[in-house]
């Protein structure tokens, strides 16, 4: 049977990010950029004030002290925005605020609290050496040096670098489109009457949440009926996304027939069932480069086989690198047993105690159970070698979030 590790390689064989759009920066956020971006000039743009005070020659005050002050006599004000059109010489001062242009011959800054504030006279009660609260011009940045590169996740600051820099617009990757079908006889949207024997539509909704989160734009299909026309049609509307995810219908049942239908529809099958539980019936193909997936219809088999294969592929399509879950070594605080020859993702609730990840399993496992999915923050990963784990062993974990 397919290991895991396989179908990850299979399924990641050849991906590149989709096409880029230029977009508005004020719409960049959680975006990745497609291409470098460099300075349009220094940052900041010349010497400015980084304390309101005095702009001052740094040897006219070196006595100067509580007791002793230096007057000096003020011979301009600059405020933020403003030229600094009057230059100073030995003795003189010039009234500056925070961020306005050092006047020419200045090379240091008084703060406001070191003096007596004069208008006309100001008595400088401490010295200051040169540079003192001065910011230099392109100590951030400099004119024409790349601030961001292609594949960046952009970030609040990183919006405000580009703002910063000048970048009223940026090229970025396009959001995947990502098709999602959930089928079955059985299912009901929320909000609809539901008979005795029906259960709601969360895998969608699921799937859709999964999807965002990952950077994707989801499209929900809806529920396609255990008939063969109606899921034919539905498929078919799914295959011009950039992606399809299909919940249910890919074991080997009577009523499983999306493999029969992808045959049909031209869908080439590159692997169908994966030495991993949850998930054991996971199905991938491609159709025109697009990829489909069929993900099991339980709840919990759905998320865990997204997590592991649809996750990565989704974020390459988006152009993000190095965004794999974090994985921890944990103590576990019961025995776990599992059968040989599949890699089980177990359902945890993970802490961080006195400097050690600690894991407890949240429940009961069936894969139809989604309150222990609820509860966990992590996934407890057992080879497929392991058999068992007994309490306090350490584990291998991957994060669903991050702790605090």
């Amino acid at each position: 049977m397919l290991s895991l590790d396989e179908a990850i390689k299979i399924t990641m064989s050849g991906v590149a990010p989709l096409g880029c759009e230029q977009i508005s920066v004020e719409a960049a956020l959680h975006r990745v950029l497609a291409s470098n971006i460099t300075a349009e000039r220094d940052q900041p743009p010349w010497d400015n004030a980084q304390m309101d005070g005095y702009a001052v020659l740094s040897g006219d005050i070196k006595t100067a002290s509580p007791n002793a002050p230096v007057g000096l006599r003020v011979v301009g004000r600059v405020m933020a925005g403003d030229a600094a059109t009057v230059p100073i010489t030995t003795r003189q001062a010039v009234r500056i605020m925070t961020g306005a242009p050092i006047p020419l011959g200045a090379d240091s800054v008084v703060k406001v609290e070191d003096t007596d504030g004069g208008d006309d006279i100001v008595q400088i009660r401490r010295a200051s050496p040169p540079g003192a609260y001065v910011r230099q011009r392109g100590e951030d940045v400099q004119s024409g040096s790349v601030v961001l590169h292609s594949g960046e996740h952009l970030t609040p600051a990183r919006i405000g670098m580009l703002a910063a820099t000048g970048h009223a617009s940026v090229s970025v990757y396009r959001r995947p489109r990502v098709a999602i079908l959930a089928t079955g006889n059985e299912l009901v949207e929320p909000g609809l009457p539901i008979g005795n024997h029906q259960i709601r539509n969360s895998n969608s909704y699921t799937l859709a949440a999964q999807v965002c989160e990952c950077g994707g734009v989801p499209v929900r299909l809806g529920i396609a009926v255990d008939t063969h026309q109606d899921l034919r049609e539905k498929i078919a509307r799914g295959l011009s996304s950039d992606m399809l995810l299909i919940a249910g219908g890919v074991s080997a049942g009577e009523a499983d027939l999306v493999l029969t239908v992808w045959k049909e529809l031209g869908v080439e099958l590159k692997f169908w069932k994966v030495a991993m539980r949850p998930g054991h019936p996971l199905a991938f193909g491609t159709f025109n480069g697009r990829p489909l997936f069929g993900l099991p219809g339980n709840p919990v088999s759905s998320m865990v086989t997204f997590e592991q294969v649809v996750r990565p592929l989704l974020f390459a399509l988006s152009g993000f690198t190095g965004r794999s879950r974090p994985l921890v070594e944990a103590i576990v605080s019961a025995p776990i047993y599992k059968p040989r020859g599949f890699c089980h993702f177990v359902r945890a609730a993970v802490s961080f105690v006195n400097g050690a990840y600690h894991a407890t399993v949240t429940g009961n496992q069936g894969s139809g159970i989604l309150s222990s999915m609820v509860l966990a923050n992590g996934l407890i990963v057992l080879p497929e070698a392991c058999e068992h784990v007994n309490a306090g062993d350490r584990v291998q974990v991957q994060l669903l979030t991050t702790l605090p």
